[in-house]
């Protein structure tokens, strides 16, 4: 049996992912209080083991806090019943968190007269902290669409063959900010930039001139080499440690050119049937 813990920050996306999952076949139930999670497994899930056999529980700040903060019994408990069990935590940065609010107008579940929303944003990270810490993949939406967050979902957790390690490569511009959700992050920046070439400008890594232009520079192939090394020799370690996702960043100044062309190659190399291999690249979108 499969059960998914989906959590994290309200306005992060947690609706979409839902409801993504239930399109993906897992019988989805939102707000589930967390007192009530070890009654729902033993009374329901392992009673009707076909219905249930891929269930997806929303678990958020709506919870007391009181209940969250006696999670990891809750996950002990889960564990002791032999139900494999992965928690998918989602998050945002705090001003993209205020913007979504600000265009739809909705309330935040712990506002009120003497809580202002940032505040509430506040209390509410620190009242998540204890089921952020079992977290088996966390998700950025800060620069997440909502047909991307979805695609994401599917790819990572709703159609992903679980006896599979979920590789996750993203490129993205430092300029616009580190992804929160990565794994490894390496920096591209020191290599030769086809931005300087007017005639490449324009373009991005995923055309011909500019992968041409990287492939010729001998300092962009050792890059290339120690990455996809340091990876060949620890992603099965990882993967025997019972690490379901691991997300490999790679960014350049703009996130077009350099950490384009190196997360598709590194995508190449790595795809096979073994592995799950997703490809993102933040700044094209």
């Amino acid at each position: 049996m499969k059960l998914l813990i989906v959590s994290g920050l309200s306005g992060s996306g947690k609706s979409i992912a839902l409801d993504t999952l239930e399109d993906c076949g897992y019988y989805c139930i939102d707000n589930l209080p967390v007192s009530l999670l070890d009654d729902f497994i033993t009374r329901v899930m392992l009673t009707d083991k076909v219905t249930y056999a891929k269930t997806a529980i929303g678990i958020d700040s709506r919870n007391p806090s009181d209940s969250l903060l006696n999670f990891s019994e809750s996950m002990n408990a889960i564990r002791k019943k032999k139900i494999d069990c992965e928690v998918i935590f989602m998050q945002a940065e705090e001003s993209v968190l205020l913007k979504r609010y600000s265009e739809t107008r909705r309330k935040h579940p712990l506002t009120d007269f003497n809580t202002p929303l940032k505040e509430a944003l506040r209390i509410e990270k620190e009242m998540l902290t204890p089921i952020a810490r079992y977290a088996s993949f966390v998700i950025d939406t800060s620069r997440t669409h909502y047909h991307e967050l979805r695609e994401l979902i599917r790819n990572q957790i709703g159609e992903r063959d679980t006896r599979q390690i979920s590789l996750q490569f993203q490129s993205f511009g430092f300029k616009h900010g580190i992804p929160l959700d990565a794994d490894f992050v390496f920096d591209a920046r020191s290599l030769p930039n086809p931005y300087w070439l007017p005639e490449l400008r324009g373009l991005t890594g995923k055309d011909d001139a500019v992968i041409e232009f990287l492939k010729s520079q001998p300092l962009v192939n050792e890059f290339y080499q120690d990455i996809a090394g340091l990876l060949e020799r620890w992603v099965a370690r990882f993967e025997a440690e019972g690490r379901s996702y691991l997300t490999i960043a790679v960014g350049c100044t703009g996130g077009q050119h350099r950490s384009v062309y190196l997360i598709d190659s590194l995508a190449k190399r790595f795809r096979s049937p073994f592995l799950n291999v997703i490809v993102r690249h933040r700044e094209l979108h």
